[in-house]
């Protein structure tokens, strides 16, 4: 069966239960960024009311949840899309993984391409970091594409680069009110499973479980990533991705070993007793 015959019905007709919790991971500039403005909570308080009064509206399903929630939910994506969303389009993607290793390696990933695609942007001298957190999902309207009948097409699913298929599906799950798909993710070289919500209603809690802080720095054959506490280190080669991704950065010294300055993350302070 290819992409293109499934329709809304016959993906209603496949959709199970699934519950869990999933984990997502996103650039902790949503405090530091507001900090640097101000000289007192009450005045960043205000500023914060101010830039979400002038944000665009989250749909109606989202009302009462933690703004890490429901912030993929109000912008557009980028102008070429996304894997289960197309370029432009209103209907947001809360994309997510079963573990926070798989959500890391999404993250690597797309963190060369941005600079793989952008070859006169120098490589960051410093690791940037990252808020990874946990919530849980509840439906009884999910689609898993590592399962039959829909694994059938799996290298559709799975394409590196062609999303056409994927967003047809999207499409069509979006039509049957489906809230939810589970996916092998194409970057984590493990083969982790992604977790897609496609409606605010797929959310099992209203605000994060566990958080987590990493360090991402990308360097110029792989990414390493570590997180605060406990010490955790996670090497991504670039070698490992698919598709392959190389930069060439002329802006960087004509040595090829450049090198993110990272130190160890120190652990929190102990309270004194």
């Amino acid at each position: 069966m290819s992409s293109t015959t499934w329709t809304a019905e016959e993906l209603f007709s496949n959709t199970r239960r699934r519950a869990g919790v999933c984990w997502r991971a996103v650039e902790a500039q949503h405090i530091n960024s507001t900090m640097k403005l101000v000289s007192s909570s009450q005045e960043q308080d205000r500023l914060e009311q101010l830039l979400e009064d002038s944000k665009p509206p989250y749909p109606h399903e989202c009302a009462g949840l933690h703004y890490l929630l429901f912030t993929p939910f109000r912008y557009r994506p980028h102008k070429r899309g996304s894997r289960f969303r197309r370029a432009g389009q209103i209907d947001g993607v809360f994309y997510a993984s079963e573990h926070p290793h798989t959500v890391l390696a999404e993250k690597a990933y797309y963190s060369l391409l941005f600079y793989a695609e952008s070859p006169r942007t120098p490589l960051p001298n410093n690791p940037v970091q990252h808020t990874v957190f946990s919530v849980r999902y509840k439906t009884n309207k999910a689609l898993d594409l590592t399962a039959p009948p829909l694994n059938d097409d799996e290298k559709l699913w799975k394409d590196p680069a062609d999303y056409t298929a994927c967003q047809h599906l999207a499409d069509e799950a979006r039509t049957a009110h489906i809230h939810l798909i589970t996916s092998v993710s194409v970057r984590c070289p493990n083969q982790g499973k992604n977790i897609s919500l496609l409606s605010c209603a797929a959310f099992g809690s209203k605000k994060p479980g566990h958080i987590q802080t990493w360090h991402l720095a990308v360097q110029r054959k792989e990414v390493v990533v570590i997180k605060e506490f406990p010490r955790e280190k996670l090497t991504f080669a670039i070698a490992d991705f698919v598709p392959p991704l190389t930069l060439r950065n002329p802006m960087q010294n004509a040595t090829s070993s450049h090198q993110t300055s990272f130190q160890e993350p120190s652990p929190p302070n102990k309270k004194r007793r």
